[in-house]
């Protein structure tokens, strides 16, 4: 596989009009997604943008559309979501991208979980602002929390399973309702 500059990768962007992961001069088209992926995505974004405006947080969220550079690893990713606190720190790469999420929420597929719960949060660690990623299940009504605890380095994990539950988000100290994120989806009966 050819390996691309930064620059060449975000011009094939543009060039395409499809989005790419790029990973050390490699890129990635991203595929498209299922409905129940769709939904929980959007689900998502709007319980956030709700919670933080109900709260008047100086928190904002961003959908899927706007790019992450994690400059650690040179790598450019699109999360299902992300909450950015404060000023937005824009990438010197690409001015599209940013790079100071607090928070990132990836709604988990076949083709992506091992790869989200994995090698996916070993680059969104790399993120100084990072403190904590929720993993959404799109075929069971199930959300991972991991969060960075105030006091250490440790990363803790909080399952939650169930539509009466409600999420909890440490970092922006706001609840998410499961119902609400799993709004208008169709999940069978396991």
């Amino acid at each position: 596989m050819l390996k691309l500059t930064v620059q060449e990768y975000i011009q094939q962007e543009i060039d395409t009009g499809t989005k790419y992961e790029y990973h050390d001069g490699k890129i990635y088209a991203l595929s498209g997604g299922t409905l129940n992926h769709g939904l929980i995505s959007g689900n998502a974004y709007a319980e956030l943008r709700i919670q933080l405006k109900t709260k008047d947080s100086n928190c904002l969220p961003f959908n899927s559309d706007v790019k992450l550079f994690i400059d650690a690893t040179k790598s450019f990713v699109y999360p299902d979501s992300m909450v950015i606190c404060g000023d937005i720190e824009e990438s010197k790469q690409d001015k599209n991208a940013v790079t100071n999420p607090i928070l990132i929420i990836e709604v988990l597929s076949k083709s992506t979980a091992e790869y989200d719960r994995g090698d996916k949060f070993y680059l969104y660690r790399q993120i100084p602002s990072f403190r904590e990623y929720v993993l959404i299940e799109q075929k069971k009504y199930v959300v991972d929390v991991h969060y960075k605890d105030e006091h250490s380095d440790l990363w803790r994990i909080i399952r939650y399973e169930g539509l009466d539950k409600k999420v909890k988000l440490h970092s922006l100290d706001i609840e998410l309702s499961m119902e609400e994120l799993y709004y208008r989806t169709s999940i069978a009966p396991e």
